[in-house]
Order: C-alpha cells, then structure tokens, then sequence
C-alpha cells in the first residue's frame, strides 16, 4: 500500500488504538504525529493501515462530554473567568486548545515555543500577560531503557518541564495566585507536582489527549474564586481522568460580580 504525507493511519502492532497523522515519509519509515493524542512515533510503513473513520477512540463521545454545560445567572451577575497563558510545544495542538478556550468564552493568549526554551522565557510571559492560569505543554515521553520511571533523565521533556514550573514559581510563590498545568504524555506527574504545579500529568505514566490541559485550566477559569475546586470531578472532565491527570485542591479563578 502507497502511503503520503497527511495521510490518517493507525498502526496494526498497537491493535489500531491511536490515530496518527503522516508528517514525513523517510524510506520504509513514517514520523507520525496523533490527532487526538499528545503523542509523535516512528513506525515501519507495513506496520500501517490507512484510518477508516471508525471513531476508535472514542472521540465523538469525548467531545461531546466536554461541551460547555455550565449555566450562569446573567439576569443579575456578571462573570469575570480567570485569564490563561497556554504556552505549547505543538502548533497544531495550541490551535486546537485556543479553539476550545474561544468555545467556552475564556481569554486565553496562545504562545508556541519548545519545551527546551519555556524556562528562559516564562518570565517574562508572566509579566507581560499577568494571567490566573499557566499551561506549560507540548511532548514527553518515558524511554524505559533510559532508566526507572522514577529517574526525570528517563523522559524525553519532564525535565524542561520541571525547570520552567520552577522559574514560573520564582514569580510568583503563591499556588493561589498562579495556578501551574504542566506535562504531557507520559511526563514524571510527581516531580512536576513537587517542582511547584497545581496540576500536572501522567499520573499511570499514559498518553494525555491535545485537549486535556485546557479542559483543567477551563474548568479551573470558570469556577469561583471563594469556593475550593472540585478536584474530582475535574480530573473526570479530562479524557483518561486521574490516569492521565492529577493536581491538588486548590480555589477557581472566577469572579462573580453584581449587578450586571
């Protein structure tokens, strides 16, 4: 079978489990990208099969759980959702998290920058937009060969992101005042938390979904500044709840003024 760029396929040996996007085609090789999944892989071309739109992620459902359901008194109150700093490795994947921001009326500034660079630069983010909430995102990865999953030099970004919590923590100590959502797939979830996020992934050691560190900084933007969280319930917002996600208790961001 003749594969090209773009092309959507999922791979036999993973029993068809995850969706990928073609990005480069080297020889008998493909670099592959998810779709849904915070996850980029190498696979043998014969180890592939085009996609056939049989939804085996579960995606539809997904989605559909994750439309905006919260209904708000606009007769009387007005709503002030806390602002959001999503800082992401991966294009593709910050669009579609801008996106989902937009669809539940948050303000959110997008910045695209590697994981290696974040720390050096977030500083300065934070002064410059102030936010309530920061993403800090993109890939990651446990290389088991590189070590035991309790060794951060096993991972492919955990690193970089523990570096640049650190520096967003020297601006602001307060886990109040600056709530932290850092990680992706497979990232070393305790040394995230210890370094100073709010939240973070992987808790199982899985693959996250694009979307789901914008569903925990969306849920923490809409909820009340003089009430706790909900932890539970918004780790069961995300795609693979506590597996994939985890974080402590902490206050929303929201302000709730009247009259409107």
């Amino acid at each position: 079978m003749e594969f090209n760029e773009g092309d959507l396929v999922t791979r036999k040996s993973h029993n068809h489990d995850t969706i990928f996007t073609i990005t480069s085609i080297d020889a008998d090789t493909a670099l592959l990208k998810g779709i849904n999944i915070r996850l980029v892989a190498d696979s043998p071309l014969d180890d592939l099969e085009l996609y056939n739109d049989d939804d085996s992620e579960n995606e539809k459902e997904f989605l559909d759980r994750i439309k905006p359901k919260q209904v708000l008194d606009r007769n009387d109150y007005f709503y002030l959702p806390g602002k959001i700093l999503h800082i992401d490795a991966d294009e593709d994947y910050l669009k579609r998290c801008l996106d989902y921001y937009e669809n539940m009326n948050i303000w959110a500034i997008g910045i695209c920058e590697q994981e290696n660079m974040v720390s050096s630069r977030i500083k300065d983010l934070l002064e410059e937009y102030n936010p309530n909430i920061v993403v800090i995102t993109g890939h990651d990865a446990y290389y088991k060969k590189n070590g035991n999953i309790k060794d951060i030099h096993a991972y492919k970004n955990s690193d970089n992101f523990v570096k640049s919590i650190k520096e967003a923590r020297k601006f602001e100590k307060s886990h109040e005042k600056l709530i932290i959502i850092a990680g992706a797939c497979q990232s070393d979830y305790e040394e995230l938390i210890r370094a100073g996020a709010n939240f973070a992934s992987s808790p199982k050691r899985i693959n996250i979904h694009a979307l789901d560190p914008a569903i925990v900084a969306s849920q923490i933007s809409l909820s009340d500044i003089t009430k706790d969280i909900d932890l539970k319930g918004i780790l069961d917002h995300t795609k693979y709840g506590k597996d994939g996600m985890g974080g402590i208790k902490t206050k929303g961001t929201m302000y709730i003024g009247y009259p409107r």
